[in-house]
């Protein structure tokens, strides 16, 4: 029955959990608020926040749990991938606490364990399973065929599907952190009332940086042509006035093409591989447009469909104390010269 600590520091959320056996005790996360003046996370800043807030996240955490530090069997944080100055803070505080208590380190990789996530709460997905996978930084679709032995059977080529959500929501004038703000004016639009290209990328892999750029033209021609032109064709004041007059509906088919691009993919992986029970993760999967089309699929193509509780959809400690947990009974331990990676061996090849 190992009891688990573990920290989650990747970017701007700083976090602690606690397992007993897989089953999560307590999951604290302290936000960091101070990016929102910047439009975007500042990785300095973000580092000094993960400094102040780790010791009373982790104490929290522990407090909650009503768990020892000398009960703890391993610590678990988050080896790669991320900003490197906060993962330096968590990999440095996970490892004086491992050493200091003489027990076993347990590196974890981000996407690893926005995977399973799934795994944290009943009804839990059995293997294989495929798992669509999409944050600010990742877009994969990963084929489970046990907690550790997972595959990415497909990724983007170049940005993320979030950071498409996110630029969008730059290029429109909204606020940072922009992709819920999409999601929440989108509920409001038309998806049909703009149509934006789908990209040809073969296989099972993804491509946004053709969308982004058809995006920008469209909003810098005020709505009046989706061609390429260097030549804009609207003044900034009648753009200003298209994006405040036509929001919503701007938002929804953004939205709208974002989702199917997405569920297509998903769906070719089902048939590719025979694998129906469907999951997705990450941050983008709390999109409540990419649910919806998730679930109606799913339905209608007959899956087993799954997607985490809110809170572990986004940057959580959960996460890591349930990859922890399975790392753990694999006896798969880090020694003490691992070292935080910003990118971090993933690919397409087994975690």
């Amino acid at each position: 029955m190992p009891i688990i600590l573990a920290i989650e520091s990747s970017c701007d959320e700083t976090a602690a959990a606690v397992s007993v056996d897989g089953r999560i005790v307590s999951n604290i996360v302290a936000t960091q608020k101070i990016h929102e003046a910047y439009g975007g996370v500042v990785p300095e800043l973000a580092g000094r926040a993960h400094m102040q807030h780790i010791v009373p996240v982790v104490d929290q955490a522990l407090q909650q749990s009503g768990i020892q530090k000398d009960q703890l069997d391993a610590i678990a944080f988050t080896q790669a991938p991320g900003l490197i100055g906060s993962l330096l803070v968590g990999a440095q505080f996970a490892k004086s606490l491992a050493l200091s208590l003489q027990i076993p380190l347990i590196g974890v990789h981000h996407m690893q364990a926005h995977v399973l996530a799934n795994l944290i709460d009943e009804p839990k997905p059995a293997f294989p399973f495929l798992c669509l996978t999409v944050s600010g930084g990742h877009t994969q679709i990963v084929l489970c065929k046990s907690p550790v032995d997972l595959e990415v059977i497909g990724e983007t080529i170049d940005d993320a599907a979030g950071e498409a959500f996110d630029k969008t929501a730059k290029m429109l004038g909204l606020p940072y952190p922009g992709g819920p703000l999409i999601d929440q004016y989108a509920r409001e639009g038309n998806p049909q009332a703009f149509r934006f290209p789908e990209p040809a990328v073969p296989g099972l892999n993804f491509s946004f940086s053709g969308l982004k750029t058809s995006i920008l033209y469209f909003l810098n021609n005020a709505g009046e042509s989706m061609l390429y032109r260097e030549k804009l064709l609207a003044s900034p004041e009648d753009r200003t006035a298209f994006i405040r007059n036509r929001l919503p509906d701007i938002c929804a088919s953004v939205q709208h093409r974002i989702v199917s691009i997405l569920v297509s993919k998903l769906s070719q992986a089902v048939l590719q591989t025979g694998v129906t029970r469907v999951c997705i993760a990450g941050g983008v999967s709390a999109n409540s447009g990419l649910r919806q089309a998730f679930l109606q699929t799913g339905q209608s193509e007959k899956w087993e469909t799954f997607i985490p509780r809110f809170e572990y959809c986004t940057d959580n400690a959960a996460m890591i104390a349930i990859t922890g947990h399975y790392k753990y009974l694999n006896r798969q331990f880090d020694d003490f010269s691992v070292s935080p990676s910003a990118r971090g061996s993933w690919g397409n090849q087994h975690a």
